[in-house]
């Protein structure tokens, strides 16, 4: 099955006789789940995971991370830690009967008293039906269910798949903890990277957050002689990948990122491109960049123009469809789309004012006329007495106060004039003119 840096099973046919033999990232895996690094919010006493180990009880859960975040290795340690039998499979590669076979194998198991915990990578590529064929183990309690995947577990599971599991969110690597993998890797082989720090540091940022990624970039410099250290232009020469331009503190990186986006902000697509390229030129990862573009559709444009996240969205897509160098064309249009579309941060600004407003405020109750009281005693307390259904009213709209009783309302969105906001803008006018008239 596919592994991830921090835990495959080794293959059969591999040749463990020798540790050196193994690679690199082989060896580094974790022994436990103190070592597994970016991860202490789920592995530590505090975190979901810690308390379970400490429990000594696991439940079924979704591990959803990018790749080289140690999902694999979490699972296999879990089980080891809880003293279960470890089953991986992966979707890629399994079908029908090697599901029906791992539950048979986990049904003989349970009856010699081992419980087993299945693990499934990449669990999103099972169909819907597949996945619905896990419930009834999973609710009996043959299996504990540990899976894995890159996508979204709202669109990518069944919801009574996510019903009866827990789902943990990884982080990226962050720079620390991708640097702890290099230390790691240097007192593993005993001589430290043959690297400038500068060249150290655009290595760790061109990892994008993938411990996998990055020890395989260590493995393969290791694996020559290297006179002199390399620096970041040498280092993209030898690696056949440019190097971002960074310097040791990674200014560089956050920079170039500063420029793309105050060009963005300022609607000039010749600078914005500029920037663009010289981001990708110099070896950043394009979906990093299209990260940061899919923020500023939201932060920068919001409903001025709704249409800027649909397309920094379909840019991600179509990038992950084609690959480099023919899906970064996806990017450029992105990119282009923002810089010419109207700006509005209403939506930005908004979110703050309602996140401190609700810190301020959240012990307050929702008004009677909108709780819901699907049973008589909650009806006879007044729950949803005196809704009005803003579908019988005139133009459906019925004037309604949805505040808490004791708190004014508040303007939060504010919709500039220009763009799609313009017309949003008339029609929040158009209905504050009406709660006046009913007042």
């Amino acid at each position: 099955m596919a592994g991830d840096l921090f835990g495959e099973d080794a293959p059969a046919q591999r040749d463990s006789g020798a540790s050196g033999a193994a690679p690199l990232a082989e060896r580094l895996r974790p022994r436990t789940l103190a070592e597994v690094v970016g991860q202490e919010h789920l592995t530590g006493p505090e975190g979901a995971i810690g308390r379970m180990v400490a429990a000594g009880q696991l439940s079924s859960i979704i591990l959803w991370g990018p790749p080289g975040t140690g999902k694999t290795t979490i699972a296999r340690l879990l089980a080891e830690a809880v003293g279960m039998r470890f089953a991986p499979l992966s979707a890629v590669f399994s079908g029908v009967a090697d599901l029906r076979q791992a539950f048979a194998d986990a049904e003989k198991m349970a009856a010699a008293g081992k419980r087993t915990l299945l693990f499934v990578d990449e669990i999103h590529r099972f169909n819907r039906a597949q996945q619905d064929g896990f419930l009834p183990y999973v609710e009996r309690g043959t299996v504990v269910l540990v899976g894995a995947t890159t996508e979204n577990p709202s669109f990518a599971l069944n919801a009574a798949l996510l019903s009866r599991a827990q789902v943990l969110v990884l982080n990226r690597l962050g720079e620390e903890a991708l640097g702890t993998l290099i230390e790691r890797a240097e007192a593993e082989i005993g001589q430290r990277l043959p690297v400038t720090d500068a060249a150290r540091a655009a290595l760790i940022v061109s990892a994008d957050g993938d411990g996998r990624f990055l020890l395989n970039q260590v493995e393969t410099l290791f694996s020559v002689t290297i006179e002199q250290p390399l620096g970041p232009d040498e280092l993209a020469q030898f690696l056949h990948r440019r190097m971002p331009v960074y310097d040791k503190g990674g200014d560089g990186h956050y920079n170039l990122i500063s420029a793309l986006h105050k060009a963005l902000r300022g609607s000039d697509p010749q600078a914005s491109l500029y920037w663009l390229a010289r981001m990708l030129v110099a070896g950043e990862e394009p979906l990093y960049v299209l990260r940061r573009l899919t923020r500023f559709a939201s932060e920068d444009i919001g409903l001025a123009d709704p249409q800027a996240l649909v397309q920094c969205l379909a840019a991600k897509d179509a990038y992950q469809f084609l690959g480099s160098p023919e899906g970064e064309l996806a990017i450029v249009q992105a990119c282009l789309y923002l810089a010419t579309a109207p700006k509005s941060n209403a939506a930005y600004a908004a979110q703050k004012a309602a996140w401190a407003s609700a810190r301020e405020t959240g012990s307050l109750a929702p008004p009677a006329n909108i709780l819901n009281a699907p049973t008589k005693l909650m009806k006879d307390l007044g729950y949803g007495a005196g809704y009005s259904y803003d579908h019988d009213a005139p133009d459906g709209f019925s004037g309604d106060n949805y505040w808490p009783d004791g708190m004014a309302p508040a303007d939060f969105y504010r919709p500039v004039d220009r763009g799609f906001e313009k017309r949003i803008a008339e029609r929040l006018a158009w209905w504050d003119e009406r709660r006046r008239a009913k007042d």
